[in-house]
């Protein structure tokens, strides 16, 4: 299947082949914006918001991001919609407690970028209107470490 077929399996314009849960999933369109048999919040967006207002929270979003002025951290430029099962990674507090921030079954806007000065390491930022999380990570989002998680 081509790229852009894939991308007409989802509501939001993404590459549904690059998903590591697709074998797993109809796709959004096929599903009316419920691929794991609950609602995309991402796609429940869209449908009540239009595809614009989808494309403009996006872009505040990666504002937000980039306005942290986080040290070494590279610029975010666009975000794409990613599964949770995928990026919750799981964190060490200082209290030594492992915790899950995000849940597996929804979708997520993030990307990941350089992690100036940490070879090996990038930056993942992952959010959406209620929150933002920046983390930095190994190869394979190993030996995670929390950076920032911040509501609103």
């Amino acid at each position: 299947m081509n790229e852009q077929a894939n991308k007409k399996d989802s509501i939001c314009g993404a590459d549904c082949s690059v998903c590591p849960g697709r074998d797993k999933c109809p796709g959004c369109v096929a599903t009316d914006g419920c691929p794991s048999g609950k609602k995309c919040n991402i796609a429940a967006y869209i449908q009540s918001n239009g595809f614009d207002a989808y494309l403009a929270a996006k872009q505040e979003l990666v504002s937000k991001f980039n306005a942290l002025g986080l040290p070494g951290m590279g610029e975010i430029k666009d975000l794409n919609p990613l599964v949770g099962f995928y990026v919750n990674l799981e964190y060490i507090l200082p209290s030594g407690a492992k915790v899950k921030f995000l849940e597996d079954d929804k979708m997520y806007l993030g990307n990941q970028t350089t992690c100036e000065g940490q070879e090996g390491r990038c930056y993942g930022v992952i959010g959406n209107r209620e929150f933002l999380l920046v983390c930095t990570y190994g190869e394979g989002g190993k030996d995670p470490e929390l950076v920032l998680f911040k509501r609103g």
